[in-house]
């Protein structure tokens, strides 16, 4: 059975009407997102927050199954997903962390960097795809080596660690083949230094 997605306002709040995912990619139609960025380090700061390893902050990134049906091959955010009727954001969020990836985490350890909202228009496995997504980002610190995840295979291929400003300048450049929006990288790092300064 097809995975059935709230419409949305502008904000994020569900508008009491729910769609299948295709329909809401084949229309455009407004729909919701979690994205998890996992920090990692080896040193934790006083405040608890701001980690870091060898005094660079890094990301994991994601690489997509080839058989995604949007972006395949592509490097991307550490986990993402779909918000299910019914659902929000946080139980979403902890949900695909646990399924992609095998992590276990509990709601206060997700810092929240922001809401996005944004639309694009491609063509995948030659089929017209159109999103419209409202997508609240967070953090999460992890200090775990790439091959310890345990991955979903029919989402992702592989994961890799890199160093946030790294992964920011080969996303703008195009040196990165990735589906990842510099803004939200900037969202994190925005997030991580305010930690550092308080």
């Amino acid at each position: 059975m097809e995975e059935m997605l709230d419409l949305v306002n502008e904000q994020g709040d569900p508008l009491g009407r729910a769609v299948p995912r295709s329909e809401a990619h084949r229309l455009g139609l407004r729909h919701r997102t979690s994205h998890v960025w996992l920090g990692s380090s080896e040193q934790r700061a006083p405040n608890g927050l701001v980690r870091r390893k060898n005094g660079v902050l890094e990301v994991l990134l994601q690489k997509r199954s080839d058989e995604k049906d949007s972006f395949p091959g592509c490097y991307d955010i550490s986990s993402a997903g779909h918000i299910p009727a019914g659902q929000g954001f946080v139980d979403s969020a902890l949900r695909e962390l646990k399924e992609e990836l095998g992590v276990t985490a509990q709601p206060q350890d997700l810092i929240l960097c922001g809401q996005r909202s944004f639309q694009f228009s491609a063509v995948f496995h030659g089929k017209p795809f159109k999103d419209n997504q409202v997508s609240n980002v967070y953090l999460l610190w992890l200090d775990r080596d790439a091959e310890e995840f345990t991955l979903q295979k029919e989402e992702i291929s592989a994961v890799r660690w890199m160093p946030l400003a790294d992964c920011l300048r080969n996303v703008e450049n195009g040196a990165l083949n990735s589906c990842i929006f510099p803004e939200e990288l900037r969202m994190v790092q925005a997030t991580v230094e305010k930690a550092s300064a308080t």
